[in-house]
């Protein structure tokens, strides 16, 4: 595995209840320090693609029947969720998942107990979520399940950066909010991959923004890649535009 890889997956199937094949032979790869998109239509397998890799799968009775994902060098094809996060690669579910009824605060700290820090050490992973996300900052007190979509969305991406990934898997961060917001995200997610050196695989549909954003893209179809290449080359696919249309 090259050394500026921190993700390869390599041929890789995912099958449902034993019979349902919802990704066939899928190879990609994220560089260190960049932000990949997987594009695709809703039920194209970008979700299930994203489980596979952060162990998630397994959790809806799915499992990887083919193939082999590396993350930093390592096999990690079959790894406990758990031990993947101690070793840097996060997960943020589709739906602003957030405890409604723990503050902002108390759900970013639900990030951090992973790695055990010490009370100083935590103070300034806080500052520093809240350095980039400055809205959230007024809010820490407040119930998460009384803040607005957008930002549970920032809560949610706080709680997993807060673990001090190396690289975040982010499905579906624009779902549901107003283009403002979107960008707003995007432009944080472009700030720590710059700063923090954060590497990026995230799932969208809103092929536009995430084309802004990324440095590579594959296109998703059927649960297989359709094409692949940077963000420009991309954006002018026919099989993008086939890949949402259906034809």
């Amino acid at each position: 595995m090259p050394a500026s890889l921190i993700l390869d997956i390599q041929e890789i199937e995912v099958i449902y209840e034993k019979v349902i094949l919802a990704v066939k032979n899928l190879t990609l790869s994220v560089n260190s320090n960049s932000i990949v998109a997987l594009l695709g239509a809703n039920g194209a397998g970008k979700s299930t693609t994203l489980k596979a890799i952060s162990g998630l799968a397994t959790a809806q009775r799915g499992e990887i029947v083919r193939g082999k994902i590396m993350y930093q060098g390592q096999d990690v094809t079959n790894a406990n969720p758990s031990k993947l996060v101690e070793t840097g690669l996060v997960q943020v579910l589709e739906g602003r998942h957030c405890f409604p009824h723990l503050s902002v605060e108390e759900n970013l700290l639900a990030g951090a107990f992973i790695h055990r820090p010490s009370r100083s050490k935590l103070n300034a992973q806080l500052e520093r979520i809240y350095h980039y996300f400055p809205r959230l900052t007024k809010l820490r007190k407040n119930l998460a399940g009384y803040t607005s979509g957008g930002e549970q969305q920032m809560v949610a991406i706080g709680r997993a950066l807060i673990s001090q990934p190396k690289l975040v898997l982010l499905d579906e961060p624009s779902m549901g909010l107003a283009p403002q917001i979107v960008e707003e995200i995007f432009e944080i997610v472009k700030n720590l991959k710059q700063e923090q050196q954060v590497s990026f695989l995230l799932a969208e549909q809103n092929a536009t923004v995430a084309l802004r954003y990324a440095d590579y893209a594959y296109v998703l179809e059927n649960g297989q890649i359709s094409d692949e290449g940077d963000a420009e080359t991309i954006s002018k696919s026919s099989k993008l535009q086939a890949s949402y249309l259906g034809s």
